[in-house]
């Protein structure tokens, strides 16, 4: 890739950033109300991102065979038990990770 084609990509990607950031601002002024559709999205898309997330995370997990699934239960368990004590989603997650790759490393 040549100079002038690395600029010509960042200066993009650049400007993607700056439109996808400032076009909600410019679409949903303060003056008129969001509408309904959006505030729907807002409240049911985090928890369909997070389930997506988990079904991703567990898509080659074999029940069948070696450890059959308890690191990433045990692990599940603990991120639920955490953020169920805590509400804090980045240490249920952290926690979560945690206790997963201890388990990997030192145990199974």
């Amino acid at each position: 890739m040549t100079i002038n084609q690395q600029i010509i990509t960042i200066g993009l990607c650049a400007l993607a950033t700056v439109l996808t950031r400032s076009l909600p601002f410019l679409l949903f002024r303060e003056s008129r109300p969001t509408p309904k559709y959006i505030q729907y999205l807002g409240k049911a898309l985090p928890a369909a991102i997070f389930a997506i997330l988990v079904v991703y995370c567990l898509r080659n997990v074999d029940i069948a065979g070696g450890s059959h699934g308890l690191p990433e239960l045990i692990a599940i368990a603990s991120t639920v038990v955490l953020h169920l004590w805590k509400r804090q989603m980045l240490l249920s997650i952290a926690g979560g990770t945690a206790v997963y790759m201890l388990l990997v490393q030192l145990v199974f």
